[in-house]
Formats: structure tokens, sequence, C-alpha cells
């Protein structure tokens, strides 16, 4: 899994990026439960999966930033 270019999360729209917020979130939480239940999984989700969200919400704090 490669990540996405910060500028192609930048073209998403308010509400799209809202969605990816709560599915990067559901996905990190997945990940969290699989590692409690001794679950597979691949270890490295967790840092691209943390590094996603940071990328969407700093995207969503600069656009608040911005309409001020």
């Amino acid at each position: 899994m490669s990540f996405k270019i910060f500028t192609d999360l930048k073209s998403f729209k308010e509400e799209e990026l809202i969605k990816e917020i709560i599915n990067a979130k559901k996905e990190l939480f997945s990940l969290r439960l699989k590692k409690a239940t001794r679950q597979s999984f691949k270890p490295h989700l967790f840092t691209h999966t943390k590094r996603k969200i940071a990328q969407l919400l700093t995207i969503e704090s600069e656009r608040k930033q911005h309409t001020k």
C-alpha cells in the first residue's frame, strides 16, 4: 500500500474529506482490535493509517483557518 500524495488529498471536497477521516479512524480502530484479539494484521498499516489521518486533519484545519 503506497501513500496517497498530499496534493491529491487536498483536491477532496469537504464532504469527501470528512468521510475519508471517518473511514481512516474506523480502519485504525479495526487494526487495534485485531492486535488486541491477536488476529493476524500487518503492523505497517498502523503507520500508514495514522499518517493518512494526520494529513487529512491538517487539510481540514488549513481550510478552517482560510475561511476565517
